[in-house]
């Protein structure tokens, strides 16, 4: 990590920068696309229909679930509904960002929202706290840098996972990448009571609903989540608000 700082240090451009941060989630999204190729495979579709499912959602976490659920046959609404809400945290991510980026043309807008992973949203609120006096351009440019060594592997591994299909066994051990992946993203950003809150609250009813048919729990908890870091954050921002009336 002390390498990977230092050469960012020596990287000038903006887009350089954010390729030089983002090649480190290259060995969590390797495997993890990877693994989805092949499991989509196994899964009955084709390498075509999971790549197109790799490049139409590009959310590694909702495409796990959707297929998990239509591997069990679940219905329609249901599928549709869980990775509905496995993604909805990309509405808060989208919010987050929207100062930073929300005033920039149409067509790079759209960009943005394609491409707003957790990775790129992760490395992306890292920089634009760290260099708010950069202009709308410059972040533009490190967000494109984030998503090169991101978004463009996960379609190349999973068009390798599932041209692979069957040759890789699923028992591989590839499915660390995902609680890797997550850990290494959420871990630096739990700095604040509400962030930890949420995160505690979601993991916690996650596990308790666990036993709830089609990953339920999951949206059970996502909300859950979201629920008690909104009410923490406002509790927070109402006790140093009356503070600085009493120190006023």
């Amino acid at each position: 990590m002390r390498g990977v700082a230092m050469a960012t240090r020596r990287v000038k451009s903006p887009y350089g920068r954010g390729v030089v941060d983002g090649l480190p989630f290259i060995f969590v999204v390797a495997p993890f696309a990877l693994l989805f190729g092949v499991v989509a495979t196994e899964a009955g579709l084709s390498i075509f229909e999971a790549l197109a499912f790799s490049v139409a959602v590009i959310a590694g976490a909702a495409q796990f679930t959707a297929l998990a659920l239509m591997t069990e046959h679940a219905p329609v609404i249901v599928v549709l509904a869980s990775a509905l809400a496995v993604n909805l945290r990309m509405a808060m991510y989208s919010a987050a960002m929207t100062p930073h980026l929300g005033h920039l043309p149409v067509w790079k807008r759209s960009l943005v929202a394609y491409f707003l992973v957790d990775q790129t949203y992760a490395l992306g609120t890292l920089e634009f706290e760290a260099r708010p006096s950069q202009s709308a351009a410059d972040k533009f440019a490190y967000f494109l840098g984030t998503l090169t060594p991101i978004c463009i592997p996960w379609y190349i591994f999973t068009f390798v996972g599932a041209w692979a299909g069957a040759a890789i066994p699923t028992n591989l051990g590839l499915d660390f990448a995902v609680p890797v992946a997550f850990l290494a993203m959420i871990g630096p950003m739990l700095r604040t009571p509400a962030h930890m809150s949420a995160a505690f609250t979601g993991a916690a009813v996650s596990l308790a609903m666990a036993w709830l048919p089609y990953n339920l729990g999951l949206i059970a908890g996502g909300i859950a989540g979201m629920v008690v870091g909104a009410q923490v954050e406002l509790v927070t921002e109402r006790r140093a608000a009356r503070r600085g009336e009493a120190g006023a």
